[in-house]
């Protein structure tokens, strides 16, 4: 077993584990830090902090610091996750709904498009035979595909690489190549379909290495080298560091780490998603 398959095993294992954690009154931080513990335990570290994306929120709603939400009954919790061994990214996602029913139409119309696409993959199929398969399964639910949301590669050290996996026919004619590792992803809404930047959360990215003047601030980004390298890191990952709130308000003044946005569904939809991690030619590595 590779470290691809090693991480992707260790990624279902924790999101399997997580999906456990979700229940009414569940706190969201608490799901997060325990994910993000049994990643650990299990050999792997996170790709990226552990998302909850709850109802119209599509992605990118991880828990900050003393984060005081719960789930409630009636939620549709996005439950996204990812683990890496030495670089090699993997990342897996599933929705849960708490303590209904109400919203199984939903919640299957992402799977059936997840594995309509899985289906089709293979070498020399085209990116846009990818989305067509996701759109057709959704749109005959009577859902939307988010279209400003994909797939994407994985690579050594990066989450979002090439190539570009629609979730929708958008014509284009790539083809996929033996031996790619890709995230396919596709999300169902009942609303218009597509996700508008909302507020800051709480996710940074390392950008832009540059001098900066202070002390505390050249140590946070030494940090954020060794740890973390181009991945994405959560700001509770840092509380440890010298006064970490205000050095990451300050290198993100500076340009130096990025604040990703949560990203809500533009109309107010409900949201649904599945991802897994796939190997091409070789088929999905995170079940």
């Amino acid at each position: 077993m590779d470290n691809w398959e090693k991480a992707a095993k260790i990624s279902a294992q924790a999101r399997d584990y997580g999906k456990g954690l979700c229940k009414e009154g569940a706190k969201h931080l608490d799901i997060a830090e325990k994910v993000e513990a049994k990643i650990r335990e299990l050999g792997g570290k996170p790709s990226f902090p552990v998302d909850i994306s709850v109802n119209n929120m599509a992605a990118h709603a991880s828990p900050f610091p003393n984060d005081t939400k719960v789930l409630l009954k009636g939620d549709i919790v996005k439950l996204d996750l990812g683990a890496h061994i030495d670089g090699f990214v993997t990342d897996t996602e599933i929705t849960v709904e708490i303590g209904t029913n109400k919203h199984a139409k939903l919640i299957k119309a992402a799977e059936d498009a997840l594995q309509a696409a899985i289906d089709v993959v293979k070498p020399g199929v085209k990116l846009c035979q990818i989305g067509a398969a996701v759109e057709d399964v959704i749109t005959s639910a009577g859902f939307n595909p988010i279209r400003n949301l994909s797939g994407h590669g994985v690579d050594m050290w990066t989450v979002h690489t090439a190539p570009t996996i629609p979730n929708f026919d958008n014509g284009d004619q790539t083809k996929l190549e033996e031996g790619q590792h890709i995230a396919i992803e596709p999300f169902a809404t009942d609303g218009e379909g597509f996700v508008k930047d909302g507020k800051p959360s709480g996710i940074f990215g390392l950008i832009n290495l540059k001098p900066v003047r202070l002390d505390s601030a050249r140590r946070m980004i030494a940090h954020l080298q060794e740890e973390y390298k181009t991945l994405p890191f959560s700001g509770r990952w840092v509380q440890h560091l010298q006064n970490a709130n205000f050095v990451l308000r300050y290198l993100e003044k500076e340009g130096v780490i990025r604040q990703y946005p949560e990203l809500p569904e533009k109309t107010g939809g409900l949201v649904s998603q599945k991802e897994h991690t796939l190997e091409v030619g070789k088929g999905v590595l995170t079940t």
